[in-house]
């Protein structure tokens, strides 16, 4: 997504300077270790999802006006192995993530909205993840979206592995909802979708854990992880996420044991991160919880972070670093 001049300028200039001087993620046997999104076309990739029938596999997509397009990355490798063409959805606008469903079906969310309310509707596409890795074109269903409270941007979209409910995290910088969509989604006329609980960050993606059980919503700088506990969110403590580029999206490896956070740009990195309070790889949730309307000391900023921020600060003073972390 075209993000706004102020911080293009600032933060995200300083965070990429940072970030280039970290060392890129090493390739593991088995990706879960981190991989680097080689393919030249994919070079604004907005949102990630494990794969549910193909070991190792990600699916992602470009956003803004790249086209009908999904690309499925070996993570053994960084390469993509077989790119989806979605028939019968128009022309996507701003497609910002992507998200599994219990009926193994791929959610893709056209979801973005840079002016914040510019459209009045949005949508969601969705069909099957392709049992078998090739070049083709699949037959998607197109769902229009409204919220209740009327336009946003959002670039997030979680569907629960258990419910199939879909679920959107706007995306404001002085914080924004979750908004719950219909038990079930419906081509007939409009799926409303309604705010059930605010979250404390600017969210550029989120996603569930396998079991249902756990909700985390990443930033540029940071992220939270929730308990589910029925759709009433409980926090559970700050996320450990890397500092990238343009940290736009983020999903559970298939056991749950890690979390795999993406950036845009070109050669784009996917790194492992641990799972507060779950996983076998996972550390112990930071300290301080609470609900979901407690302020975090630091907005989820994660420890590598803070370091390089210290730094950033100085960087990017005056381009409205203080907004982005509003409750440091």
């Amino acid at each position: 997504m075209r993000r706004s001049p102020s911080f293009l300028a600032g933060a995200v200039s300083a965070a990429a300077v940072l970030a280039l001087a970290l060392p890129a993620p090493a390739l593991a046997a088995d990706g879960d270790g981190g991989f680097t999104i080689k393919d030249p076309r994919i070079t604004e990739s907005s949102g990630l999802a494990a794969s549910h029938l193909h070991p190792g596999i990600y699916w992602t997509h470009n956003d803004s006006d790249d086209g009908p397009y999904l690309y499925a990355v070996d993570s053994r490798t960084g390469e993509t192995v077989a790119t989806i063409t979605m028939k019968g959805v128009g022309a996507p606008r701003d497609v910002e993530a992507i998200s599994l469903g219990p009926d193994g079906d791929l959610y893709v969310g056209d979801i973005g909205d840079n002016l914040g309310g510019k459209w009045s509707y949005v949508w969601i596409y969705k069909l099957p993840e392709p049992k078998v890795l090739k070049d083709q074109t699949i037959r998607a269903t197109q769902y229009v979206v409204k919220y209740a409270d009327g336009p946003r941007n959002a670039e997030a979209l979680m569907v629960h592995p258990k419910t199939g409910r879909v679920y959107i995290a706007d995306k404001n910088e002085d914080g924004g909802h979750l908004y719950e969509g219909p038990a079930r989604l419906s081509t007939s006329g409009a799926n409303i979708f309604r705010s059930v609980a605010p979250i404390d960050l600017w969210v550029t993606d989120g996603a569930f854990s396998p079991d249902g059980e756990q909700l985390v919503v990443r930033g540029y700088f940071g992220g939270i992880a929730y308990a589910w506990n029925a759709g009433k969110l409980k926090r559970q403590g700050r996320l450990d996420v890397p500092l990238q580029r343009q940290g736009e999206s983020v999903t559970y490896t298939p056991d749950g044991s890690k979390l795999m956070y993406g950036s845009e740009g070109k050669d784009s990195p996917v790194q492992p991160g641990s799972v507060p309070g779950g996983g076998s790889d996972s550390k112990s949730p930071s300290e301080g919880g609470g609900s979901a309307s407690a302020g975090g000391s630091d907005g989820g900023m994660s420890s590598a972070a803070k370091g390089a921020l210290a730094v950033a600060a100085v960087l990017v003073a005056g381009f409205g670093l203080k907004r982005l972390l509003r409750k440091s």
